[in-house]
């Protein structure tokens, strides 16, 4: 069977040491036509020079944006490279924070092949801390809550996941997408930054008719959250709560919608608050309110 190209493009900022780990494993995966871009969104410390000097001999590109382009633009920066320049048949995008098994990329691609209408693919996604525990087995999306859920998450692998499955859509942590998809509905909307954006462009591949499939031969591990750090950081808190309002417009059915806004509503009362409580963090606080503003005003 022919082994058609993968580009696999990872974001960095400020993480060279996940970056370098998750590196020394795509290096020794069974598959034996990728290349890898490393594109680094402006960090603040050596990651560059670190990343040159653990990759010098070895076989990558890396690109340095001027700015913190956030995981959206900063992954459609390395799209357009590998598009213009390698022209793969397929695109991952890999979370730094991950490590993958030596089969993971050959099992994706192999299933790829299987279907035109395949056009997204994503793997058994476990916990790195918890390597036995399932953090995904694909995804669905919670309408009236505005929320990803990631299937299986926090239960011991015991083979109930082991069935590959269409789903609503896969992880951003470990993302393939067929590079005829992407001609077909372009790249990430840049608008979302952080969160939300791979559900958003795998709802535009279903326009296009393209279904997405969960893997389970395909096996990573997951730091998770480490860049963004989730509703545990301001950062992550700001860009969850306002791109739910920015993908909820977007897409939600009108009865979604209105339940949606209710629940914003009381949750808007008390959530922040305990936030702020249970992670010692004031910040939250504030991070939340402002992404609620800036959310209901996009």
């Amino acid at each position: 069977m022919e082994n058609p190209k993968v580009a696999i493009v990872i974001i960095n900022w400020n993480g060279w040491e996940d970056t370098v780990e998750c590196l020394e494993s795509i290096f020794q995966i069974d598959y034996p036509n990728y290349e890898i871009i490393i594109v680094d969104n402006r960090s603040q410390n050596d990651s560059v020079k670190r990343i040159k000097d653990y990759s010098e001999g070895k076989e990558l590109t890396i690109i340095e944006n001027e700015e913190n382009y956030g995981f959206a633009e900063g992954s459609n920066v390395g799209i357009k490279y590998a598009l213009e320049k390698l022209k793969p048949k397929y695109i991952l995008l890999l979370n730094n924070d991950t490590v993958v098994d030596k089969d993971f990329l050959k099992e994706l691609i192999n299933a790829g092949e299987e279907d035109t209408y395949i056009g997204i693919l994503g793997p058994k996604i476990y916990y790195y801390d918890k390597p036995d525990v399932i953090w995904s087995a694909g995804c669905k999306i919670s309408w009236k809550f505005a929320r990803g859920i990631q299937i299986g998450s926090g239960e011991v692998d015991k083979n109930q996941y082991d069935d590959p499955k269409k789903v609503e859509y896969v992880s951003g942590s470990a993302f393939l997408i067929k590079t005829d998809v992407i001609n077909k509905i372009g790249l990430m909307d840049k608008n979302y930054f952080l969160y939300f954006e791979e559900s958003d462009w795998t709802l535009r591949a279903n326009q296009a008719r393209y279904k997405s499939l969960y893997v389970p031969t395909a096996k990573i591990w997951h730091k998770v959250s480490r860049s963004g750090g989730g509703i545990s950081k301001p950062t992550g808190l700001y860009y969850i709560t306002r791109n739910r309002w920015v993908f909820m417009k977007k897409w939600a059915n009108k009865g979604d919608y209105i339940i949606f806004i209710i629940y914003q509503f009381f949750g808007a009362l008390i959530f922040p608050a305990l936030l702020s409580i249970y992670y010692k963090n004031k910040d939250l606080f504030f991070a939340y309110y402002q992404g609620l503003i800036t959310g209901i005003k996009s």
